[in-house]
């Protein structure tokens, strides 16, 4: 039930104190008239208290957690970098957005403990069951290396050293960047779509909202364009799914909001559309414009598009430091006779992050292994034993769904959809 270990003595006597800064904080509550709240509050925490003195726990320890460890009022809660030694190094990958998330992590848990405490929900002492404030972070902190293509103003004011990691093994350039007006632009890019179409490639599209990316990709699928929409509605696993698929060729276009940006590794993706690039505000920040620029980086015929009516300062840094970039890269490769070579990436590592899959375990060796044979492979069945190995396959995917074996489950859905249109164009 909780995986908090302490001595039964311990939790007795903080058991005790809890009902001490009950009394108190309902003498507050009731002193300003908040009877339904001090209410609310003693009952359940009467009857946290009881369950710690019989069962050794209760649901929800962890917001007396400053009693059970003996921490004073205020006092930073025990992490990991607690045992760090002192010559350690910490790397922060896509330090950009990273280090933002650590200062959020303390507001936003203060801001939801704050309403819980002013309700009645729990005592004022579960304030303390939180994250690492900001200072707190820097002071524990070892020496860090910060690994980002569009460092922040953190990253500028506490940098040591910088070290530019511009130019690629292979040769690859930055890709290449026009301006276009925002007037025309989704029959300018329905044409740069057939363009890369024919020639096996694949194309990303950003736009600004859900509304404005389900209709876009409805425009687009009536003109016969294999396209698909991705955007937070959509869980996890179903959003490495589609990318798997864009990559494997299923379909050409996928169209996005904020999320064809950081850590996503495509060498298919050779064209990268950006519509309304002059609308200032979060997404189209310059890092915002420069991390999905950068999402065309990977193929040697790498283009990015950006539909607008004005250059905004946001357009010009963007396009300034691509520039920058790619003319050092063209440098480096006159220099040293390079010719860009395009880089070859399995699909399945795509998935190696999707699935909760421990590295030792079974299930998790499997997510390199190769794709199982499909049925399409096989020889002719008749159209009388489809329906039959269907069903065998149907079974089959949800045993290894309740097994959590999510990757292999992919693969025989994979089978299901090739054999259920071969059933329907016989």
């Amino acid at each position: 039930k909780s995986h908090y270990v302490t001595p039964r003595h311990t939790v007795v006597e903080a058991a005790d104190k809890i009902m001490l800064e009950l009394d108190e904080r309902l003498t507050q509550l009731r002193s300003v008239d908040k009877l339904v709240e001090a209410q609310r509050l003693g009952e359940r925490v009467r009857y946290d208290s009881e369950m710690m003195r019989e069962l050794g726990y209760c649901n929800g320890i962890e917001n007396y957690s400053r009693y059970l460890s003996g921490r004073p009022p205020g006092d930073p809660p025990p992490t990991l970098f607690d045992y760090l030694p002192d010559d350690a190094l910490l790397v922060i990958d896509e330090s950009h957005v990273t280090v933002p998330q650590i200062g959020g992590m303390y507001k936003g848990d203060r801001s939801r403990k704050e309403t819980l405490v002013e309700y009645g929900f729990r005592l004022p002492s579960a304030l303390d069951n939180r994250p690492l404030r900001f200072d707190e972070w820097e002071g524990l902190a070892p020496q860090m290396i910060f690994v980002s293509a569009t460092p922040s103003k953190y990253e500028a004011a506490n940098e040591g050293q910088v070290v530019e990691q511009v130019v690629r093994p292979t040769g690859l350039l930055d890709p290449e960047i026009e301006v276009r007006p925002a007037l025309n632009q989704v029959d300018d890019v329905l044409s740069e779509i057939k363009r890369c179409a024919a020639a096996n490639e694949r194309i990303l599209i950003t736009v600004l909202t859900k509304r404005m990316a389900e209709d876009l990709t409805d425009y687009l699928a009536e003109h016969s364009v294999r396209v698909r929409y991705l955007h937070s509605d959509i869980d996890t696993v179903e959003r490495v799914e589609i990318i798997r698929d864009l990559r494997l060729g299923e379909f050409d276009v996928l169209v996005g909001i904020n999320l064809l940006r950081e850590g996503l590794d495509m060498p298919e993706v050779s064209l990268v559309a950006i519509f309304d690039a002059d609308k200032e505000g979060f997404l189209r920040s310059d890092t915002s414009l420069i991390q999905t620029i950068g999402r065309s980086a990977r193929h040697v015929r790498g283009k990015a598009i950006l539909y607008a009516d004005k250059i905004t300062g946001s357009m010009r840094r963007a396009i300034d430091e691509t520039e920058r970039r790619r003319a050092k890269q063209v440098e480096h490769n006159r220099l040293n006779g390079l010719t860009p070579v395009g880089i070859t990436k399995s699909v399945t590592d795509i998935m190696e992050g999707a699935y909760a899959g421990q590295g030792k375990t079974k299930r998790g060796k499997k997510v390199a292994e190769g794709l199982g044979r499909y049925v399409l492979d096989e020889p002719p069945v008749a159209i009388r034993d489809i329906a039959k190995e269907l069903k065998r396959l149907d079974e089959k995917m949800y045993q290894h769904a309740r097994n959590l074996e999510f990757e292999e489950a992919a693969q025989v859905r994979d089978e299901i959809g090739k054999l259920r249109e071969r059933s329907l164009a016989s």
